[in-house]
């Protein structure tokens, strides 16, 4: 890649609480540019690959998962805060660097066998990738691989994630 997308990141100390570094996207999705180089970077190893939908994690992986998916010819199904659906959904908790969560996805939104990409902006400590890695499966979904915009190496995230394709643009 030759746009240096690290420098179209902003970082946040203290953010959503005290020492935690946020790495805030939005000034890179601002940048025109940028944000397609960040979605070309997504996409290009998931291209051809008869994806059939990309589930984007709330909420910045929607934005890119959209994206993408459109991207690559696949449709999107988002995973989203619990009681934010409106159809029937199956759940999922997980812990994540500062605390816990649940996540939640419509009952319909993977069918048995589909090929499945699932996107988010980033990847820490991997529970909420493994959250919504185990309801695509649990749903009969096939995953073919995660997408990450970046990796937050030190926090070991993958190992949630052991046997899985995981693909990270960028790494701090």
């Amino acid at each position: 890649m030759t746009m240096d997308l690290k420098a179209k990141i902003r970082h946040v100390p203290d953010f959503p609480k005290a020492g935690i570094l946020f790495y805030d996207i939005t000034t890179l999705l601002q940048d025109p540019a940028g944000f397609r180089a960040a979605i070309d970077s997504l996409s290009l190893p998931f291209k051809n690959q008869g994806i059939d939908i990309v589930v984007g994690i709330e909420s910045r992986g929607f934005i890119l998962g959209a994206v993408v998916a459109d991207r690559i010819g696949a449709g999107f199904s988002p995973v989203r805060k619990p009681g934010k659906l409106p159809s029937t959904c199956v759940r999922a908790t997980y812990e994540l660097e500062y605390g816990s969560d649940s996540l939640e996805m419509h009952d319909d939104a993977v069918r048995t066998g589909q090929r499945v990409l699932i996107v988010d902006d980033l990847l820490a400590t991997g529970g909420t990738a493994r959250a919504t890695l185990d309801l695509v499966k649990g749903l009969g979904g096939t995953v073919h691989g995660l997408a990450f915009l970046i990796e937050l190496v030190a926090l070991n995230g993958r190992a949630k994630l052991a046997g899985e394709q995981v693909s990270a643009v960028l790494q701090y």
